[in-house]
Formats: C-alpha cells, sequence, structure tokens
C-alpha cells in the first residue's frame, strides 16, 4: 500500500455514515450558491441599481482581496490550522514591495521586482507561521496572533509609518484596475486564474490531498509514513504567499501600499472560507466554495450599502452568516463536536 493510499484512507476513516461525502459537499456548495443568487435578487428587487453591471463589477473587485487570502488560507485551514497574518501580512508585503518600486521613498526598481518581493515576502511570512506551528509546536491561533503583531509593527517600521504613494509609478494601477477585457478589473480575472490553479493543488496534487487528511487525523497520517510536519509547513507557505498576492492586488488598485490597512481582513477571508463549506475543525476545504464565500460577503455588505443600512449593522449580519454556516458544518458532521 502506498503513502498515497494510506493518506487517502485517512480521509476515508474520518467520513461520517448515512449520505456519500461527495454529496454533502455538492449539496452544501450548491446551497451556498444559491444563497448567493437569491440575495442578488433580492438586492436587485430592493434597489434597481444593485443589478447595474457597473456595481456588479465594483462589488467584483471589491471580493477580490478577501477572496485571494480565503484561497490560500483553504489549505492551512484543511490542516487543522489557523492563520491570522492575512490581514497585516497583505499590508507588510504590499509596503514591502511598494517601497522597491516607489520613486519618491522607495528604491525605484522596476515594478516585476516589487511584485515578485511582495510575493515572496508572503511566502516567508507562511514558512515562518508554518515553522512556529509544525516545528516549535505553538498553538497555531497563539503563533499566528503574535505573527499578525510582527507584521503590523514591520509595516510601519518600513514604510516609517507613512503612506508609500504608487501614483508615480506608471502602469503599476493597471496590475488591478486595467482592463484587458472591458468593463471587467484585471484583479478579477487574476482572482479566477488563482481561484483555478487553488483548485488544482486541492484537488489533483499531493500537497491537497495530505492537507485534508492531516486535518482530518493527523496522527493516523504520520504513522502511515507522511511527513505531516513538512507538508503543514507548505501549507502555510501557500497561504502566506496567496496574502503577498493580495497585498500587491491592493496596493495596485489604491495606487498606495499602507502600512494600516489590513486590521479585519483576516476575518473576512476566515468567514468566506468557512461560509463557502471549509471546515475550521479541518479535513474538509472548498476552493470553489471560497471564491462564492468572498463574493457572498461583498454581495452583504454592498447590497445592504446601497439599502442604507449602517456598517455597524453589516458586520451583525455577516456574524449571522458565518454561525449559520458554523452550525451547517457541525450538522454535517452529524451534530458532534469533537
Amino acid at each position: 500500500m502506498t503513502v498515497t493510499q494510506d493518506a487517502d484512507e485517512v480521509n476515508v476513516k474520518h467520513k461520517s455514515s448515512g449520505l456519500p461525502e461527495r454529496y454533502k459537499v455538492f449539496i452544501q456548495q450548491a446551497a451556498v450558491l444559491l444563497v448567493l443568487i437569491l440575495l442578488m435578487v433580492f438586492f436587485s428587487f430592493m434597489r434597481p441599481q444593485f443589478s447595474n453591471w457597473s456595481n456588479i463589477s465594483s462589488l467584483l473587485l471589491a471580493s477580490v482581496v478577501t477572496g485571494v487570502q480565503a484561497l490560500g488560507l483553504s489549505f492551512v485551514i484543511a490542516t487543522g490550522g489557523i492563520d491570522l497574518t492575512p490581514g497585516f501580512g497583505m499590508a507588510v508585503t504590499s509596503v514591502f514591495g511598494g517601497m522597491l518600486i516607489a520613486n519618491e521613498v522607495g528604491y525605484g526598481l522596476p515594478i516585476w521586482i516589487g511584485v515578485l518581493g511582495g510575493i515572496l515576502a508572503g511566502s516567508l511570512l507562511g514558512l515562518i507561521n508554518g515553522l512556529l506551528v509544525s516545528y516549535l509546536k505553538m498553538q497555531p491561533m497563539i503563533a499566528t496572533l503574535a505573527m499578525m503583531m510582527v507584521c503590523w509593527g514591520m509595516a510601519l517600521v518600513i514604510a516609517d509609518g507613512r503612506t508609500v504613494s504608487l501614483r508615480s509609478v506608471e502602469g503599476y494601477d493597471e496590475i488591478a484596475i486595467g482592463e484587458l477585457i472591458p468593463n471587467l478589473p484585471n484583479a478579477v480575472l487574476i482572482f479566477v486564474v488563482l481561484a483555478i490553479i487553488a483548485g488544482f493543488l486541492m484537488n489533483k496534487t499531493p500537497i491537497g490531498r495530505y492537507s485534508l487528511a492531516i486535518g482530518s487525523n493527523e496522527e493516523a497520517t504520520r504513522i502511515s509514513g507522511v511527513n505531516t510536519r513538512r507538508w503543514k509547513v507548505l501549507a502555510y507557505v501557500i497561504g502566506g504567499t496567496f496574502t503577498g498576492i493580495s497585498g500587491i492586488l491592493m496596493s495596485s488598485r489604491l495606487s498606495a501600499a499602507q502600512p494600516t490597512l489590513g486590521q479585519g481582513y483576516e476575518m473576512y477571508a476566515i468567514a468566506a472560507a468557512v461560509i463557502g463549506g471549509t471546515s475550521l475543525r479541518g479535513g474538509r476545504a472548498s476552493i470553489f466554495g471560497a471564491v462564492i464565500g468572498a463574493v457572498t460577503i461583498q454581495t452583504i455588505f454592498n447590497g445592504l450599502t446601497i439599502m442604507g443600512i449602517g456598517d455597524q449593522w453589516q458586520r451583525v449580519v455577516l456574524g449571522v452568516v458565518v454561525l449559520v454556516a458554523v452550525f451547517v458544518d457541525i450538522l454535517r458532521r452529524g451534530g458532534k463536536e469533537e
């Protein structure tokens, strides 16, 4: 029996009896998509301007950062871990990349160096998180909470507490808000491509298979011959890499890198993954669901804003939606909280 077969069997043992797991996953994802469609119909009925393409395009653009972070978090959460660094991780990676290419206060290097630098900074952040969790045996929430504060501080240090303007960097804003397809921002296309890549990694490669196996039963996966620590580190590296990409997209969209930007984004990313069907207890993740979850969150914010409902109540509604998603996951697992 191969290591791959052993890891697959770990997932099988974790599945509940009754309706096959693949059908449960399909039903839940279909339900999330149906909820998104119903929300769009409702908001369009209440405020016809919601369905204008300009508003839909803005909604999709606003979904990108949360969605990209949710894609990376899906691998981390699949292992049974958590990562609280995407918010200020986005800030520090955007500031680092921005300083490389900024003309006034930075080094004025080519755009591609800034993009690569920001992404690699995110990968390094993920590597540190993975090492803390896998090799130093720190609790994921505590380790990443500490690293979140480190990221916040480092962003302020690198930028000297100031916003790094990138308006003079010709072509940088085109990364996010340029339009290869008329009336569709490039950031949305990048999001789609990243979702396809993440889906391939999750469903067709060992990193996805082992992340799910570790989240289902880490000890059994280790006994089967899988180097669980190495694969967990790689899952966090993927999460950090997507955080770096989100930082580049955000700074491109704003034409600025803001060291104070990012607070709360990790919660939206986690919420998007959970709404989409990723289990906070590990062992199950959905890339498609993460995409739908991110769009659903922005649909709620956008629709309620158009209806004139305040920001505070928008967060109340989002919190209720997340609670419902977690409750559905508990029901899916037979009503047992392990």
